[in-house]
């Protein structure tokens, strides 16, 4: 498997295979337009936020190395399954103050529930 910093160098490299992409384009472009100064070029074609394509990342992933072995998952997978087993984990939780069996209404349910708190997403 993938740790997440195995994730982040799988991601890193293939920005900078964008931009190394997007400079090279820039550096074939400005040729261009010193070989011939009356061609018809627009300056605006360069894009100067290069876009990361599934391409990249799979050429990315050429050089991705994975650093959890598959029996590092196996040992995750056995503890978090007993530790879920164990403490009861996701089934029970509600907020503080809340009452069983009462859900607040979502969005798409309409209502006006306000705890009063601002809520950035609404």
């Amino acid at each position: 498997g993938f740790s997440g910093a195995d994730l982040t160098e799988i991601c890193q490299r293939a920005c900078k295979l964008a931009i190394r992409q997007s400079i090279e384009a820039e550096i074939r472009a400005e040729r261009e337009r010193d070989r011939d100064p009356n061609a018809d070029m627009e300056v605006e074609d360069f894009d100067p936020v290069p876009e990361i394509t599934r391409a990249h990342f799979e050429e990315s992933m050429k050089f991705a190395r994975r650093s959890v072995s598959d029996n590092d998952i196996r040992k995750y997978e056995m503890f978090a399954q007993t530790l879920q087993q164990s403490r009861g984990f996701g089934g029970n939780f509600r907020f503080p103050g809340q009452q069983s069996g009462s859900n607040p209404p979502s969005q798409n349910q309409g209502g006006n529930f306000d705890d009063g708190d601002d809520d950035l997403y609404s």
